[in-house]
């Protein structure tokens, strides 16, 4: 990938838990939290710094990705029984990453590769669109250690599949093929092993290069639709949509459409 800036977080002992690089307009946030991942109060945190600086640096879409083997193997189990022992309350910021996640103006994409399981699979359902290789095993395991999703992933397996396969998915805690949530429209795209890394930068670019005030608010329009419903959502829709209205973009859109024909428009993301 050519690096435009790059930008390293690391957590106070081990290996980065994330680097950030741009890509042309996109931003790629890569787990590095050896050996798999495991989420924690640290690692949750800096996916939110991360999503700030892909803000700061203008990015037009963001991918979430693995640099290891594994995308996430869920939870630091130890870390969360220490802090279980203390308090009721797992205060690791939960809802604060989702937040960032759904309030992020540009599109985000996880490229899920190997293991994503736990909170993993969760952090890939707080994302936009999802990407995963054939020989990825994605599943909600919590229940394999008493616990239930405690990041999301309920609620978004019923919004996506169903209330009956949120239920199958949490109460039995099986890790599923790729191909079978897709199937299910949990995740969009499965591509073959060796296309991961490309695949997802294919779809990335086509959103960076798209008009970006425009994205932007039908992220809203969808967050509005699903945590308030369709009528909700109807009424909100002239007040999302007057930045589109403003936008050079649009403009830019309607000049390429009458001289060059649809789908040529060469956005600025303004």
């Amino acid at each position: 990938m050519p690096n435009t800036s790059e930008q390293q977080v690391s957590p106070a002992t081990g290996s980065p838990a994330l680097t950030t690089v741009m890509d042309g307009a996109v931003a790629v946030l890569s787990m590095g939290l050896a050996p798999y991942n495991l989420m924690d109060r640290n690692l949750n945190h800096e996916l939110i710094e991360g999503l700030e600086w892909a803000r700061r640096e203008g990015a037009r879409a963001v991918v979430l990705r693995s640099s290891l083997r594994h995308f996430s193997a869920g939870a630091d189990l130890d870390a969360m029984i220490a802090d279980a022992d203390a308090a009721d309350v797992l205060d690791w910021g939960f809802t604060g990453t989702l937040r960032a996640f759904d309030t992020h103006p540009a599109p985000i994409i996880a490229s899920i590769g190997g293991v994503c399981v736990g909170g993993g699979f969760e952090l890939a359902l707080a994302c936009d669109l999802i990407v995963a290789s054939e020989s990825a095993k994605i599943g909600s395991v919590e229940v394999t250690v008493g616990l239930h999703p405690l990041m999301g992933a309920v609620q978004r397996i019923t919004q996506r599949a169903g209330a009956a396969r949120a239920k199958e998915m949490a109460l039995l805690g099986r890790r599923y093929p790729a191909s079978t949530l897709e199937r299910w429209n949990i995740i969009n795209w499965v591509v073959g092993d060796e296309r991961l890394d490309s695949a997802t930068m294919v779809i990335a670019q086509e959103l960076a290069h798209g008009p970006s005030v425009a994205n932007a608010a039908t992220k809203r329009l969808v967050s509005v639709a699903v945590s308030e419903g369709l009528a909700a959502a109807d009424e909100a829709m002239a007040e999302i949509q007057r930045p589109i209205m403003r936008s050079a973009d649009f403009r830019i859109g309607v000049r390429s459409y009458r001289e060059k024909g649809i789908g040529m428009a060469e956005f600025e993301g303004r």
